[in-house]
């Protein structure tokens, strides 16, 4: 596993690589390898949420579970997908919603969202490994523990981010959040089992560029080109 973390990461993310769990962590991953098992996204993409939204950008923090488990899909961003990819239905619907919550939006032809994460959106996913074909066969490996973290210092090293936070295992992370400091936008998950009852009309994107209007920060151009 090449841990490719951009410098500002790298400063305060630092002694998490040396933890037992990330020790063990790497030995698992590299068990799956030896044992001929493909693993998503691709070793140089692990880290690209990092990679793309360097800690001092860091703007809005969007909580996924699990990279996509498909050829070609997982590119280490969460809800996003390589271009070329159908565009999955989670993401169909956020492009939805988005129409909704922002006049003039247009949802592109693919599913890549690097562009959200270039404007200092972390798409960060709980596990940033999964075995093809077998989604969350990567949960409770250490993955969890190294997120977990992440967003702590988040938490406590940076002020008026805003956390959008999809469905009750992302939510469930609100607790490693200090909400005298931050701000959290909950709604149910955008999959079609569960966006009729309340992810549509919930308005996220209007609201995050809200807050970051007041607390003096460039609002998200969140129409994808």
């Amino acid at each position: 596993m090449a841990i490719e973390l951009e410098a500002s990461w790298l400063q305060v993310l630092a002694d998490e690589f040396g933890k037992d769990y990330m020790v063990q962590l790497r030995q698992f991953l590299k068990d799956e390898k030896e044992a001929g098992n493909k693993i998503y996204p691709k070793g140089g993409d692990i880290f690209n949420a990092f990679q793309k939204t360097p800690f001092t950008n860091l703007k809005v923090v969007i909580l996924g579970q699990d990279p996509y488990h498909g050829e070609n899909q997982a590119h280490g961003l969460s809800f996003s997908v390589q271009k070329g990819i159908t565009i999955p239905p989670s993401l169909r619907n956020i492009y939805k919603e988005l129409q909704t919550d922002l006049p003039g939006f247009v949802p592109p032809n693919h599913g890549d969202l690097t562009e959200w994460a270039e404007q200092g959106v972390l798409l960060l996913n709980a596990s940033l490994t999964v075995r093809a074909g077998l989604p969350g066969s990567h949960q409770k490996k250490g993955w969890e523990e190294f997120t977990d973290n992440v967003i702590k210092t988040i938490s406590d090293k940076k002020e008026g981010i805003v956390f959008i936070l999809w469905g009750a295992f992302a939510q469930a992370k609100a607790a490693l959040i200090d909400q005298t400091k931050h701000h959290i936008i909950k709604s149910p998950h955008p999959s079609p089992f569960s966006a009729h009852n309340g992810f549509f009309g919930s308005r996220p994107f209007s609201k995050t560029n809200a807050i970051l209007e007041k607390e003096g920060k460039k609002e998200i151009d969140w129409q994808i080109h």
